[in-house]
């Protein structure tokens, strides 16, 4: 049901988006952050140690559980942007939240000093597809208006999102 103006690339795009980026992390996450967690550690001692207890105990399945998570996640959005012809908030909601997060990565990127995972592709993949997701919207009216409020949102829905995404495969990859 997408109209005249926003085809199915603008919506169902964020996935694909979504799919080659969380490839990338799956490709180095888990690995990346074993390898470098001491010197992080190090670099950044005012983070508690809970917080790297947290960080260094995600294996490979528990991540690999928790991308399937929000896979489920992105692919209802996505899904939601294609029914509404992109007015969907749920939909414009996601694509903020994840351009928001590829430059979280980036920032991530610049703080430790070296490509983390998410990096690689935030800049050519995550922050342009969510930049030409919202231009198009844009131009077919049906953005929301998306000023420091709605910034905060996403970055709070981009997290939310990936705390229970954790949360889930972690139990998941404990039943299994």
């Amino acid at each position: 049901m997408t109209t005249e103006h926003t085809n199915p690339l603008v919506t169902y795009g964020l996935f694909l988006a979504w799919a080659v980026h969380d490839a990338e992390e799956l490709a180095r996450g888990p690995r990346w952050v074993r390898e470098n967690l001491p010197a992080l550690r190090e670099r950044f001692p005012g983070v508690p140690e809970r917080v790297w207890k947290a960080v260094g105990s995600v294996d490979e399945r528990e991540f690999a559980a928790a991308v399937g998570v929000m896979a489920v996640i992105v692919g209802a959005a996505a899904v939601a942007g294609a029914r509404s012809g992109g007015r969907s908030a749920f939909y414009q909601g996601a694509v903020n939240g994840f351009g928001l997060h590829g430059l979280v990565h980036l920032a991530q990127a610049v703080a430790a000093r070296d490509v983390t995972p998410g990096a690689a592709t935030s800049p050519f993949v995550v922050v342009p597809f969510s930049l030409w997701a919202r231009g198009r919207l844009r131009r077919a009216g049906v953005l929301r208006p998306a000023g420091a409020g709605g910034v905060v949102a996403g970055l709070v829905v981009a997290a939310g999102a990936t705390v229970v995404s954790h949360a889930v495969g972690r139990r998941l990859a404990a039943r299994f």
